[in-house]
């Protein structure tokens, strides 16, 4: 070996060595956290449906679910349900989410669907679930809670080919 290999290769040992002493640290580190305190007495987060489908559907009524189970949360948290556009899909009679709306809504979940989603589809209001709010404009409704400090979370819709 050459003089500047020979000198290289302890340098370049106590580099490896260094790597997996942080590797071990990281391994240590994700072992011990359980996630961000819910430190605040409240929390808000709408949930914008702009897509229809039972997929899509589906996806956004679990994280729903999923927030509302988050033990950080319990007592804490108000949820809006915001469906536009093609989102609408949520909120039509015998599309087979009424009980899962209805659950959502007793434990807390504001229903609500877009105004001018209706008029621009030509949605009539009778052929929704009689308990879902209408607000005068989706983007007014998350502008509104966004100043508020309520989270906007938009689930993309799944991917045609998953389950």
């Amino acid at each position: 070996m050459t003089n500047t290999i020979k000198h290289r290769l302890p340098r370049l040992g106590g580099i490896a060595l260094c790597a997996l002493g942080l590797l071990g640290l990281g391994t240590a580190y994700a072992g011990s956290y359980h996630g961000a305190t819910a430190d605040k007495a409240q929390y808000g987060a709408i949930f914008h449906l702009d897509s229809g489908g039972d997929k899509a559907i589906k996806k956004t009524l679990n994280n729903i679910e999923n927030l509302l189970q988050d033990p950080r949360l319990k007592g804490k948290i108000k949820i809006e349900l915001l469906a536009n556009s093609k989102g609408f899909d949520v909120y039509v009679k015998n599309n087979g989410f009424e009980k899962k709306l209805e659950h959502l809504k007793k434990e807390g979940v504001i229903l609500a669907q877009c105004s001018n989603t209706l008029r621009e589809l030509h949605v009539d209001r009778k052929d929704l679930y009689p308990f879902i709010s209408i607000v005068p404009s989706g983007v007014g409704e998350i502008t509104i809670r966004e100043a508020e400090g309520w989270a906007y979370i938009h689930p993309a819709p799944p991917p045609e080919d998953s389950l």
